[in-house]
């Protein structure tokens, strides 16, 4: 069991002094001790116990030591005369120097320093108790902070209440009259005190003089007819009150911590709030009802005179931490807070007629060590949410690591859920928890294997033991538990907690048989265990991989920190979480365990998805992760999910593996019936369309089979419509495309200038050679010619002259790309040379020439203003296309005749657009004047088309002039609109200005238009 608590005697009556110890009071360092003849006697004491003595001090089977080789205690003086009855309580009132005693029925003040009597309190007559607390408060007058202490004294069924203000009495007295008999009084708080009646408890309110009733099962009060008691309300004492002649047990009370009072009656109790109200907590298992408690932090004191015994509990769990065997004590003596700094009341005494012994405490570091070490997990995590940070070196990494030794427990028992719950609770290290599954899940890492064998090489070295079991009601939750203390066979941060055994008569053999449970819990997981503990596991390494995230660039860099609210030291400390060993000083070896971390979780989370679920292993590789490639490729390859294996690769950039992989796949799969995903190269392409542009030399590698199989998809890597085809190094693919096939390489060279508008001259060059080639095949497609001319004819980026020397002038199959070039070079005489004499269309003749007019409007000067502009009048002052065409035909070079007809189709429709006196000179005299008539009849209509435009421009301004002066003299005619000069305004009395919303009255007045 747990040695909180050491017991030494400190005062002990000799065998030949009749007297009888009937109360105590300890302050500062002295201990007054009243007597049953009315003798005080005053001890000072000196230095507490050694800290060794009470850690070997005896064990709960020994009565504690009556002396000690060095006095504990030193008899000051004894007071004979300091009542004549026996002195049955003492109590100091340290602010005012008083020392209040019981005797007789009465209270009487002493002085406390000289002991002297200074007054006997005559309304007390008849007092069975009395309580002193003291408070710091505010006066709510002057705003001082003051010490107030209260007298209460129970009279029968009166309360009466004293008090002090610092050291003065106050004059005033208050007195309550309660229902029945009180027979204890505790104080709850400053205002508030909790009066045991002989029936039931009450609180009462000395500010509000409000008195409330405390409902509680069985003996210890409430409604009529309740039973909440554990043996119907009827206890021990309470059938020897009524049937056999005893006293009826004593209503008990005491303060725990903050905000909390146990009532005690009987055999039941009530654990309250300090307005009365019930916590809800189960009843403390007592077989016997106690003489007293008390509360020495953090511990529940119970003294069972009965038995001889202390009883030291914890007040959460109620579990019986400690059994300190005390003969024939009777009372409990805890100096409250204000009196002993000693951490609430620490050093305790405990009386009885004859001795006084005073407990020492074990320190907590120590109290916490015993725990752990019986394997009372449950005990030691309860301890230290109840203790202050203060109290304890590192409470926060002390907590967490017992919590994970309860974890390991709880795994080791089979119940895995709460075991990872408790896990992911704590952040525990990932590879603490991983360890304990077998190689299936962890890897090289396990431990299962480990044990397996040590267990069978190896008698009575055991695993983890059972948890804390709770205490429930009843003789057997008094049975204690001893503990065998064991270490795991793996490594000292896999500690695990020993096993309890019972401590009874056929104690042996609870031990053997908890053994041999405990061999039977720790084999390797199997079968729905070991699926049972994988599922529970995957949402610890989810969570895992979550916080390593916050440290961990997907790249495996460590993230910058100097941004975060978070300084680097916390940085530390949260890093540690995720590793087993100290987080190193150095950044590199910080950022490679992690790493290492990282690619444990993945790993692991990996072989969980793969054993529970494979279908989600797919989408952990479409994250980012730190999966073992070796692992993955074995465990993927082995199921044959190469689907997942390639998304798996691409993740970690393993693309040539994949690319591998996938050509042999498909290569394979290709000639089988099956529609397989991996037949043909649809997923190779697929794969090399989300390759970034820097893996341009894999992409060209592997593209060459898919190029070969189906260029149409092949080609679909460099022609899709996406970012990373567009970004693709396209000087290189042409080169690779070129040297595949030049239809590939036309077609790539097609993609980048007329669909993404590629401007490099180089591309445009090489797409006007490839064209021009292939024009002086005989065999051309129209369509291949048409895209030919039409992309010689716009495109503006190609060097004409290094064109047009690869244009024969002699070869029918490049006329037309000949022309287009010479146009590009401003050569029109040759171009319409061409069309004319060698291709005698005069129809594209015409086009032509149709286009270069077009082109020539469109980039003239803007004409100026006022001065309206006309083709007629650009005609007239440069030489026109036109006239460039009609010379070929009127006046051709030898061996060339005139051409007549179309010289006067020409005149016909664009002889308006030529200059008259130099298109005349070319008509030769011999051409009849009726041939001319529709180029006379096109001159004239023109000239009257300028005339009749100008016309109607004069009427229309002359027209919109008179309407603007209408509007402005006579007005539009539209309702609320503009009335020109008859517009009137109406001014009323209520009538106000619209901006500044004035009245007007007799103000001039201006009206805005």
């Amino acid at each position: 069991m747990l040695s909180a608590f050491t017991a030494q005697s400190i005062v002990e009556i000799k065998q030949r002094d009749k007297s009888k110890i009937e109360s105590i009071l300890a302050y500062g360092d002295r201990l007054l001790v009243g007597l049953n003849t009315g003798s005080l006697r005053v001890y000072r004491v000196n230095d507490p116990i050694d800290e060794n003595k009470a850690h070997n001090g005896p064990t709960e089977e020994q009565r504690p030591p009556s002396s000690s080789n060095s006095k504990a205690v030193d008899l000051m003086r004894e007071e004979e005369k300091f009542s004549k009855h026996k002195v049955e309580q003492l109590a100091i009132v340290r602010e005012a120097r008083l020392l209040v005693s019981l005797s007789n029925g009465l209270i009487s003040i002493h002085d406390s320093q000289t002991y002297q009597l200074q007054e006997t309190l005559v309304k007390t007559k008849g007092a069975t108790a009395f309580a002193v607390t003291s408070n710091i408060v505010k006066d709510p007058t002057t705003g001082v902070l003051l010490i107030v202490s209260r007298l209460a004294v129970a009279v029968k069924r009166r309360v009466i209440l004293w008090s002090w203000h610092d050291s003065e009495l106050h004059p005033d007295t208050a007195e309550f009259t309660l229902v029945t008999g009180v027979k204890t009084l505790t104080w709850a708080t400053g205002i508030k005190f909790i009066a045991g009646l002989t029936s039931s408890y009450v609180l009462v309110n000395i500010e509000t003089s409000e008195v409330t009733d405390i409902v509680g099962p069985g003996s210890i009060g409430g409604a009529p007819g309740q039973d909440g008691g554990r043996f119907g309300g009827v206890g021990v004492s309470t059938i020897s009150y009524m049937g056999l002649g005893g006293v009826a047990p004593k209503p008990l009370a005491t303060r725990l911590g903050e905000g909390e009072m146990l009532l005690a009656k009987d055999i039941n109790t009530l654990f309250i709030d300090t307005e009365g109200q019930s916590l809800g907590r189960r009843q403390i298992p007592w077989a016997v009802a106690p003489e007293a408690i008390g509360y020495s932090y953090p511990y529940l004191l119970a003294l069972q005179a009965t038995k001889g015994t202390l009883e030291v509990r914890n007040p959460e769990t109620l579990t019986l931490l400690q059994t300190i065997s005390l003969p024939n004590a009777s009372q409990l003596h805890i100096p409250p807070p204000n009196i002993s700094l000693a951490h609430a009341g620490k050093g305790f005494l405990v009386l009885s007629e004859r001795c006084i012994w005073r407990m020492g405490a074990l320190d907590y570091d120590s109290q916490i060590n015993a725990l752990v070490d019986r394997g009372r997990l449950d005990e030691a995590i309860s301890l230290l949410g109840m203790l202050e940070d203060a109290l304890l070196r590192d409470k926060e990494g002390r907590l967490r690591e017992i919590k994970m030794l309860k974890a390991q427990t709880l795994f080791d028992l089979r119940r895995y859920r709460e075991a990872l719950d408790l896990f992911t609770e704590v952040s525990a290290p990932p590879q603490r928890v991983i360890q304990l599954f077998p190689p299936l899940i962890a890897g090289h890492i396990s431990s299962r294997s480990k044990a397996t064998n040590d267990a069978k090489e190896a008698e009575g070295h055991t695993i983890a033991a059972i948890t804390d079991t709770e205490a429930s009601g009843g003789a057997d939750e008094e049975k204690e538990s001893s503990i065998k203390e064991t270490t795991s066979a793996d490594t000292e941060l896999n500690r695990q907690s020993s096993g309890a055994s019972q401590k009874d008569p056929d104690g042996a053999k609870g031990a053997d048989a908890t053994e041999g449970q405990q061999h039977d819990n720790s084999p390797m997981l199997e079968g729905k265990d070991l699926k049972a503990a994988t599922a529970e596991l995957r949402p610890f390494l989810v969570s895992a991989r979550t916080r390593l995230q916050r440290y961990l660039n997907p790249d495996g860099t460590l993230k910058d920190t100097q941004g975060r609210a978070n300084t680097a030291t916390s940085h530390v400390q949260e890093a540690q979480e995720l590793l087993l060993a100290q987080v190193p000083e150095s950044v590199e070896e910080r950022r490679q365990q992690l790493l290492s971390t990282a690619q444990l979780v993945d790993t692991t989370l990996f072989r969980a998805y793969m054993f529970a679920s494979p279908s989600l292993a797919g989408p952990l590789f479409r994250l980012d992760n730190f999966c073992d490639p070796d692992v993955v490729k074995e465990k993927l390859i082995e199921t044959e999910r190469y689907n997942d294996l390639v998304d798996f690769l691409y993740g970690k950039g393993l693309h040539e593996q994949a690319l591998e992989l996938l050509e042999r796949l498909g290569r394979k799969e290709q000639g089988k019936e099956t529609s397989s995903q991996l037949a043909g190269p649809h997923r190779t392409v697929a794969y090399l369309q989300n390759l970034p542009p820097e893996m341009v030399d894999i992409i060209l590698r592997f593209v060459e089979w898919p190029l070969s199989e189906d260029p149409e998809l092949g080609m679909q890597v460099f022609l899709a419509d996406s970012e990373r085809a567009e970004t693709l190094p396209r000087e290189r693919v042409l080169d690779f495309l070129e040297k595949k096939d030049r239809a590939l390489a036309v077609r790539y060279l097609k993609h980048i200038t007329q669909e993404l508008n590629d401007t490099t001259p180089g591309f445009h060059q090489r797409l006007a050679e490839d064209y021009i080639q292939g024009l002086r095949q005989q065999h051309v497609s129209p369509e291949w010619e048409e895209d030919a001319l039409a992309f010689l004819r716009t495109s503006r980026y190609y060097k004409p002259y290094k064109a047009l020397q690869m244009l024969p002038a002699d070869d029918p199959n490049l006329y037309e790309a000949r022309a287009i070039v010479l146009n590009k070079m401003g050569h029109h005489r040759q171009a319409l040379d061409i069309y004319v004499f060698k291709m005698k269309d005069p129809g594209k003749a015409e086009e032509y020439c149709n286009q270069l007019q077009l082109a020539e409007i469109t980039s003239a000067t803007s004409p100026k203003r006022g001065k309206r502009s006309s083709a007629t009048d650009l005609e007239e002052k440069t030489t026109s296309i036109y006239h460039t065409l009609l010379s070929l035909y009127l006046s051709p070079p030898p061996p060339h005749k005139p051409q007549w007809a179309p010289a006067l189709e020409i005149l016909a429709k664009h002889g308006a657009r030529m200059p008259a006196a130099s298109t005349l000179d070319l008509i030769p005299e011999v051409l009849p004047i009726r041939d001319l008539e529709s180029y006379f009849r096109g001159r004239i209509r023109s000239a009257n088309t300028i005339v009749n435009d100008s016309r109607m421009i004069a009427a229309l301004r002359s027209s919109l002039a008179f309407s603007e002066e209408a509007k402005l003299r006579l007005g539009d005619g539209l309702p609320r609109g503009n009335g020109g000069r008859n517009r009137h305004v109406l001014i009323t009395e209520d009538r106000v200005c619209g901006v500044c919303y004035k009245r007007f009255g007799g103000s001039a007045i201006k009206v805005l238009p």
